[in-house]
């Protein structure tokens, strides 16, 4: 086991394109780090480097105390879980097992040996003697990651090992390997795109975007204290909705001015967020998510809306409201939209999604009003993304 350092670390491509950026991160021995982000972010380069499988243009690499720059993947000692599995389908599953250790010479019995323990720890024993073909998706993941396991790496390094699997599959899969690796105290990095995966499995997650590191920390600190516009609307599912809004000053207090009318923000909810009374009689984004919304009771204060839609998920129901507009500039709403320039976050538009319990069936086109917890609102800067706390 060991700890790895990214100290500035670049992977830069002919033409000047950066994989991976100026890249500093620190994982700790035994720790489970989730690298997160959309396709082409650079989560897979940065895996890829560790494993020695792609050269570091710029920076330094440590596995443990040794620079790992120079040294080969076989130098390296690290173990790397593929979605594909990279099993041999001539092998069965013991000698898929033990296939390393084979290479390394080591004796027979210890062979034997390191793979009944694998076995025993993944639920392999009555498939020892089974090939690849024979197996199904969930058993070849769990061959792979014991062929990981035998060789006792100082790291775990799996790129989308789950993207192969069912849906079902992939939930069973995710607590075992997560169980896996705390029981072995492996140091380990997990890329995936699926920021279910990244919110359940890390110990900390670092969210990635066009190769530069944007938060680092753990899964709840992130969903509730996202640094910037991309984070926040990139965890959570559903994700976050944006709405067009501006802070005025309203007593002791403050109002968010919306164009379906003025959500009060209490004295309490403002000593949280002091940066906002710079923002007075500004634009800002105001971000909601699903759970801090609900339909407003008779006689409860909210925004005025309609029911577009609503998807029964059988626990609750995901409904989407259209906002009412009260003459402000609707076309305001495009123009944000264009400053934002930003094809990977959602749109800001007068609808949203909220949670609502199993059985609270509304009509399309029935007359709602929603109200917010302003406690959990978040605000953006529309001009620099970043949050405003």
């Amino acid at each position: 086991m060991a700890a790895i350092r990214f100290e500035h670390v670049s992977k830069a491509y002919p033409g000047g394109h950066f994989a991976v950026n100026d890249l500093n991160l620190e994982i700790a021995d035994g720790e489970f780090l989730v690298l997160v982000g959309p396709s082409g972010c650079g989560k897979s380069t940065a895996l890829r480097m560790i494993a020695g499988l792609e050269e570091i243009t710029h920076g330094t690499l440590s596995i443990g105390d040794a620079v790992a720059n120079g040294l080969s993947p076989r130098q390296r000692n690290v173990a790397m879980i593929f979605q594909s599995y990279a099993l041999y389908p001539h092998l069965s599953v013991a000698e898929n097992l033990g296939f390393a250790l084979k290479i390394r010479k080591q004796p027979r019995e210890a062979i034997k040996r390191s793979v009944a323990e694998a076995a025993a720890m993944l639920e392999l024993q009555s498939l020892l003697s089974r090939r690849p073909g024979q197996l199904s998706g969930g058993q070849r993941q769990r061959v792979a990651m014991g062929r990981a396991l035998v060789r006792h790496p100082q790291a775990f390094l799996m790129d989308e090992p789950l993207s192969n699997l069912d849906a079902r599959l992939r939930g069973q899969m995710r607590v075992e390997i997560a169980q896996l690796q705390r029981a072995a105290g492996v140091t380990t990095v997990y890329v995936t795109h699926d920021q279910v995966e990244a919110m359940t499995m890390g110990d900390r997650v670092a969210v990635m975007r066009e190769g530069v590191l944007q938060q680092l920390g753990a899964p709840r600190q992130l969903y509730d204290r996202p640094v910037n516009l991309f984070v926040a609307t990139f965890l959570g599912a559903p994700p976050m909705n944006l709405l067009q809004g501006a802070p005025r000053l309203a007593g002791e207090g403050m109002e968010i001015e919306t164009a379906a009318g003025r959500i009060a923000l209490a004295p309490d909810v403002l000593s949280e967020r002091p940066g906002l009374a710079a923002y007075v009689d500004r634009e800002v984004i105001l971000g909601v998510r699903p759970e801090a919304a609900a339909l407003a009771g008779e006689g409860e204060a909210g925004l005025p809306g309609i029911v577009a839609f609503q998807e029964d998920l059988g626990a609750n129901v995901l409904t989407t409201i259209e906002l009412a507009a009260h003459g402000q500039d609707q076309g305001r709403e495009g123009a944000l939209l264009e400053e934002l320039g930003e094809s990977d976050i959602p749109r800001v538009s007068r609808r949203v999604r909220i949670n609502t319990q199993s059985g609270a069936k509304r009509a399309r086109g029935e007359p709602v009003r929603v109200a917010f917890d302003a406690a959990r609102l978040h605000m953006f800067d529309p001009v620099s993304k970043l949050a405003i706390a």
